[in-house]
């Protein structure tokens, strides 16, 4: 069992370490981190940045390589995403009108970022 709780340990330090190294990213290009772990109804949207006069969503998915990464991110983890993403935008002055999008920041694992815009396939 304590093995089993090691590792739960480190995964939750690489996932945070992965989050802030895609926040640090994402900051580097011009966006402005608004929020780091936003829980809303549906769930936790890892970062929320705002960009240009919208917000984006960042997912972000650690793991051995980017295929990898990738496949963590299921339907229902979407909808759960989308759902949170909903009751933010209605804190917002434009509500569900805002210009929003859904990123993917996949995180290989030497640290290597990738990111997949509109990743959820929104226009």
């Amino acid at each position: 069992m304590a093995n089993r709780s090691a590792r739960g340990t480190v995964a939750y330090h690489a996932g945070m370490s992965a989050e802030l190294r895609v926040a640090a990213d994402y900051e580097r290009r011009g966006f402005m981190v608004a929020h780091r772990r936003w829980r809303g109804a549906g769930g936790e949207i890892d970062l929320i940045t705002r960009h240009e006069g919208g917000v984006v969503f960042v997912e972000v998915k650690k793991s051995s390589s980017f295929d990898r990464a990738a496949l963590r991110l299921t339907l229902r983890q979407m909808q759960r995403i989308c759902l949170s993403a909903e009751e933010f935008l209605a804190g917002e002055p434009d509500g569900q009108l805002t210009n929003a999008r859904f990123d993917v920041a996949l995180v290989d694992g030497t640290g290597e970022i990738r990111i997949i815009e509109n990743a959820f396939g929104l226009p």
